[in-house]
């Protein structure tokens, strides 16, 4: 087991969006998505994303992202292609709420 605490973790921010996706619109969701995570691949300081589905009937699906720093993430949020990749999701959900927070500890592995 590794965990990494303050100083290797630091300056990476995790952003974590809750989308509620349209009744029907999943399959919509999920083309766009994919357009988008192609996209923010290639972006300076992206990481990582992950898309959670979700197990029960809610609708309630979860896209989280990891950046290098805070900077990385806010550069690219603001540019001016942001808004404009993110258009075609709109389409698709009709509740969205956003968490940003730092990094500061992360286990990995198993115990031994």
């Amino acid at each position: 087991m590794r965990t990494a605490q303050n100083g290797d973790l630091a300056d990476r921010l995790s952003v974590v969006y809750t989308v509620h996706v349209v009744e029907g619109g999943e399959q919509g969701f999920l083309d766009a998505y994919e357009r988008i995570r192609k996209s923010v691949a290639s972006v300076p300081g992206h990481i990582i994303d992950r898309l959670g589905e979700p197990i029960d009937d809610s609708r309630q699906w979860v896209i989280a992202s990891e950046w290098e720093t805070p900077e990385h993430f806010f550069a690219w949020q603001q540019g001016e292609d942001h808004r404009e990749l993110l258009a075609p999701l709109r389409n698709w959900v009709d509740q969205t709420q956003s968490l940003r927070y730092r990094v500061i500890r992360e286990t990995v592995g198993v115990p031994s």
